[in-house]
């Protein structure tokens, strides 16, 4: 019961920052959001024991877009500029597309059921077979180190890409030259 208030009250925390941003026209609240929206999802993933999942989604997510982001601000103004028409095309498409994704989670089986279609297949065989195939005596990390090994490789990469990215933009590594941008500012004072 506690863990489905918590899922509630972090989907109602995301739909509110949602909505926040669908009205903001400020840059850097959107970006302070869209990190703040990322936390959460972080927070919803490790709440559903999807831990990978989550360190993912706050180093990428959080971490890495909302420094981008901050960094991209500086080439933009700091107001979008104020669109007077409203268009009903996209907003159509977005109620469609959400009714079809509500109607698609409403015949999934409930969080953890054991009569669940993936607890009847494959979580039987890992338990049952993992320690006899592969000789490790911990399931979770015969499952992540063999049977989703480049699942978890590839998750290893985004973090490690994002961890680089994050502190090229950090130490102001542009790969530009110094010197050409000093023949450039004498260019611009002739």
């Amino acid at each position: 019961m506690a863990a489905m208030f918590i899922d509630i009250s972090l989907v109602g925390f995301m739909l509110a920052i949602a909505i926040m941003i669908m009205f903001s026209h400020r840059l850097f609240a959107i970006i302070v959001m869209s990190g703040a929206y990322s936390l959460i999802s972080a927070a919803m993933f490790v709440n559903l024991d999807a831990v990978d999942v989550a360190f993912t989604e706050a180093a990428v997510g959080a971490g890495f877009s909302t420094v981008l982001f901050l960094a991209a601000m500086a080439w933009l103004p700091a107001e979008e500029k104020r669109d007077k028409a409203l268009v009903v095309l996209p907003l159509m498409i977005c109620v469609v597309v959400g009714a079809l994704l509500l109607w698609g989670v409403m015949s999934l089986p409930p969080l953890g059921d054991p009569s669940s279609v993936v607890h009847h297949h494959v979580a039987p065989r890992y338990l049952a077979e993992s320690y006899d195939k592969l000789h490790i005596p911990n399931v979770v990390t015969t499952v992540l180190a063999s049977y989703r090994g480049f699942d978890t490789l590839g998750e290893t990469i985004v973090i490690f890409t994002a961890g680089i990215g994050v502190l090229l933009v950090l130490t102001g590594a542009t790969g530009r030259n110094p010197s050409q941008d000093e023949n450039v500012e004498d260019e611009d004072e002739k």
